[in-house]
């Protein structure tokens, strides 16, 4: 995955990337309503950081992580604008997490791990594997292998893709526990684009190693 395709997509004039909300995806609120956000939390792929922002005014030290460098300006200037000091946005390949060890109790990862290809999956694990502490919680949301096969040209470098079990398990291998895993289904509502349906996953997993 390279940083260039993303940054693309937040510096296009015509569209606005579909994944940025006006506020926190539903995914979030539900968890932070349950208590489900321990300790610090790293925002992997964190785009413009609204998920980052409403975690940080509920009370969380985050820290979200994009490589796109308009989507950090943004999200560091909404975090100037709401007068937010708990949270802090590095312009960073999240699969790589530089500069961080054993710091994170939890991980949000909301869209991101169902852009990657395996290769950069791997890294993934491997950076999260040093960044996070021992039993830390990882919380997923993506694309589900539920959904019909992408008729769409993708961008090179873009490997967005329906996420099934088998593949977390073998992306994540015996150091992380697959603890949840649920399947919903909703309607995307993306601008200038006809609604549609669309299956998610939604898993938790726990650092056992």
């Amino acid at each position: 995955m390279t940083a260039t395709v993303f940054e693309h997509f937040y510096q296009a004039a015509d569209q606005r990337p579909p994944w940025d909300l006006d506020g926190p995806t539903p995914f979030v609120v539900d968890l932070e309503s349950h208590g489900q956000f321990q300790g610090r939390i790293l925002d992997a792929g964190c785009g413009t950081g609204e998920n980052a922002l409403y975690l940080a005014a509920h009370g969380h030290a985050v820290v979200g992580m994009d490589a796109a460098p308009t989507a950090i300006a943004r999200a560091r200037a909404k975090a100037r604008e709401r007068g937010l000091q708990a949270v802090t946005f590095v312009e960073a390949d999240a699969c790589e997490i530089p500069g961080y060890e054993a710091a994170f109790e939890t991980v949000l990862d909301c869209g991101f791990f169902h852009v990657l290809s395996p290769a950069d999956q791997a890294r993934y694990v491997s950076a999260l594997q040093r960044a996070t502490r021992p039993a830390a919680t990882l919380h997923l949301l993506g694309f589900s292998d539920r959904n019909p096969p992408r008729a769409e040209q993708r961008p090179v470098g873009c490997s967005t893709h329906g996420v099934s079990e088998s593949e977390l398990r073998g992306a994540f291998g015996e150091d992380w526990q697959l603890e949840s895993l649920t399947h919903e289904q909703t309607v995307l509502q993306m601008p200038g684009q006809a609604d549609r349906a669309a299956h998610f996953l939604r898993a938790r997993l726990r650092r056992v190693r």
